[in-house]
């Protein structure tokens, strides 16, 4: 079984990461996978090709509408299944994949609120050409069927599965963090959704020897470092940006937390559970599927900085958080069990189109 995996290339974010993750489980299942990255050249996606093991197409994709983009995609799509990741790779895999009248999945990684505005009715005809719909939670197959419209009967969740930290492509740059300081780690980038302003809000309100790291990168830097100078906590703040070896902050760290507005799965979150931190996250899309409040972390209203800041003090009192958070991904988020699902469906599909 041949499946053709297309992704835009713009960054290396939780569906990126995703794949990483599941192509070489399916390539163990005898699968056969094939990634074709639409490549944005802006970015330079070196990191990413470098890391995956199975065999890649990069096709280049500079523009946003770009018919002959598809006319590429129809002349190089041979395979059984193709499965796209996000917007261009539904419009323009999907149709590749209508046109040589192969099956189609699609996954959605998140819920954006772009996605219940005037895009919608162009997402439930892209939904129509597929023949099934993969949610990587509960939550967002209920919000892709509830807000975005559609139908409920092509809809089936799949959640993410991890059994390890993330894999270091290098050594960490030296940093400027204390060496007694007690660490809240967030890997996020830094924009609207992912509600760092929050954490830098809820850090003023916590003992001074705690500090907040922020591992990625984004828009609201500037914003960020201001707010944190407004707030007196600026030299509390760590933004080193995306770092080559992310299980080494983990190690590091007391607490991780993620106080995101909205969230389609929260797969940082479950690279902190696997490595055993106590996890604070916000009561938001997918985030009560991963966290159980109380026993694994604890779960918090979003936008409130001192909701946020107590859940944070309490968690740096209770490591055993952190140690039921890794049993429950252990027993929950299993690669097997992804990818084990996966497999499961793209049989079912084919045996129903024989």
């Amino acid at each position: 079984m041949k499946v053709v995996h297309v992704h835009r290339m713009r960054g290396i974010g939780g569906s990126e990461r995703h794949l990483l993750t599941l192509l070489p489980a399916l390539a163990e299942r005898g699968v056969e996978p094939v990634f074709v990255g639409l490549d944005d050249p802006v970015w330079d996606p070196a990191d990413f090709y470098d890391a995956l093991t199975v065999p890649a197409v990069r096709i280049p994709a500079p523009r946003d509408v770009d018919p002959l983009l598809l006319a590429r995609l129809v002349r190089g799509i041979r395979a059984d299944i193709v499965h796209t990741h996000l917007v261009h790779a539904d419009l323009y895999g999907g149709l590749a994949a209508r046109l040589r009248s192969t099956t189609l999945v699609s996954t959605k990684h998140n819920d954006d609120p772009f996605r219940t505005g005037a895009f919608r009715f162009v997402e439930r005809g892209l939904a129509r050409l597929a023949d099934r719909v993969v949610a990587i939670s509960d939550a967002l197959r209920n919000f892709t069927i509830e807000r975005v419209g559609v139908p409920a009967g092509k809809v089936e969740t799949i959640h993410y599965g991890l059994d390890a930290p993330p894999p270091a492509w290098g050594a960490n740059p030296a940093d400027d963090v204390p060496a007694g300081a007690r660490i809240v780690l967030s890997v996020s980038r830094l924009a609207r959704q992912k509600g760092i302003d929050v954490a830098i809000e809820a850090l003023s309100h916590l003992p001074v020897d705690v500090v907040l790291v922020v591992l990625g990168e984004g828009p609201e830097r500037h914003a960020l470092q201001e707010l944190a100078r407004a707030r007196g906590v600026a030299s509390r703040l760590f933004l080193p940006g995306r770092v080559p070896d992310v299980a080494a902050w983990h190690r590091r760290a007391s607490v991780y937390a993620q106080p995101a507005r909205w969230e389609g799965f929260g797969l940082a979150v479950l690279e902190a559970m696997v490595s055993g931190l106590p996890v604070v996250a916000t009561r938001v899309s997918s985030l009560p599927e991963l966290v159980a409040d109380g026993d694994t972390g604890l779960l918090v209203p979003p936008d409130e900085p001192a909701a946020l800041a107590r859940a944070i003090g309490r968690a740096l009192e209770a490591p055993e958080l952190g140690r039921a958070g890794a049993a429950r991904a252990r027993e929950q988020f299993s690669v097997a069990r992804m990818a084990g699902r996966t497999v499961s469906l793209y049989r079912s599909l084919l045996s129903a189109s024989s």
